[in-house]
């Protein structure tokens, strides 16, 4: 009895000091999690300011070899390119205002009580339906195709204007907001309209700023869609160009200048100068969106 009073004293001691390693390790898991991400962007950033023959004899690892800008001159004299990012960045300025305004519109009726919205657990599961069950590749194209939005910026928006994850997300948020607030706001004469606007939406700039970053990269990175709804390459958004151009090698808009220029440069130089140009807004913007980040997940995070 004595023996298994003194071991049974010793085991919270023993975990306290195996608890004391969980930090390091954790630390060195995340930092090595983090060299995984960081690092074939440096590899990408580092080729396409190589040179042609130090790059196509893999010499480059995490730093130029023989530094040159003739990628990134070549990418910038392609006025296609140019063209392609104006649709990109429009597309940008479009949807995710637009993305922001329906997960509003929609998560404010969802947060409510089932005897504040009738059928509210029916129009929630509508919803979450949509996330795991669609009508396919061509109902999705002949009903753009019907709405006369084919080669329009508006085919590459309204098709997924409604992103359902994020009004998950946001609906979980607005439940969390303290319900005294819309009670004190409804007790003064305020409207629904105006507590969403007024208490709600100024509240919930963590998790917008966390929505608004999760739409701008899915604006930037979507490719197939412009391949799809675009028939007139001058539509292509920065995606689908450096797909046409980079992935499938399509080389029949280039002049017989544009076949010299590119015999000085190598694939690899090429592909990467594009790639870290396709990728630079997103990295420029996220920065001013990041202290907003880990508080909008957690915040607005499915709690069982």
């Amino acid at each position: 009895m004595e023996r298994t009073t003194v071991q049974r004293g010793l085991n919270p001691a023993l975990r306290g000091r195996r608890f004391e390693w969980f930090p390091i390790v954790n630390t060195t898991f995340l930092i090595l999690v983090a060299l995984l991400c960081i690092l074939p962007l440096v590899h990408i950033i580092a080729v396409s300011f190589s040179s042609s023959a130090a790059a196509s004899a893999g010499y480059v690892k995490l730093w130029p070899v023989d530094f040159t800008l003739a990628s990134y001159e070549y990418a910038a004299s392609r006025s296609e390119f140019w063209q392609s990012m104006v649709v990109s960045l429009k597309r940008i300025a479009i949807g995710t205002p637009l993305n922001l305004l329906l997960t509003i519109m929609v998560a404010y009726p969802l947060s409510k009580e089932s005897d504040a919205l009738r059928f509210r657990l029916v129009y929630a599961w509508t919803f979450f339906l949509t996330m795991l069950f669609n009508g396919g590749l061509i109902p999705w194209y002949i009903t753009v195709k019907e709405l006369g939005l084919l080669d329009t910026i508006w085919a590459l928006v309204l098709p997924t204007a409604v992103p359902v994850f994020s009004v998950v997300l946001l609906l979980n948020f607005f439940r969390e907001v303290p319900k005294e607030l819309e009670e004190a706001a409804l007790i003064d004469g305020a409207s629904h309209w105006t507590t969403l606007w007024r208490i709600y939406v100024p509240i919930s700039k963590p998790a917008l700023a966390t929505l608004a970053l999760f739409s701008m990269v899915e604006h930037w990175n979507s490719w197939f869609d412009g391949l799809l709804m675009m028939g007139n390459p001058a539509n292509y958004p920065l995606q689908s160009y450096i797909q046409t151009i980079v992935i499938q090698q399509n080389l029949s808009n280039m002049s017989r200048d544009d076949m010299l220029n590119l015999a000085l440069i190598s694939d690899r130089t090429l592909k990467a100068s594009q790639i870290f140009l396709g990728s630079l807004p997103i990295i420029l913007a996220y920065p001013f969106l990041q202290k907003y980040f880990v508080k909008g997940i957690v915040l607005g995070s499915v709690k069982g």
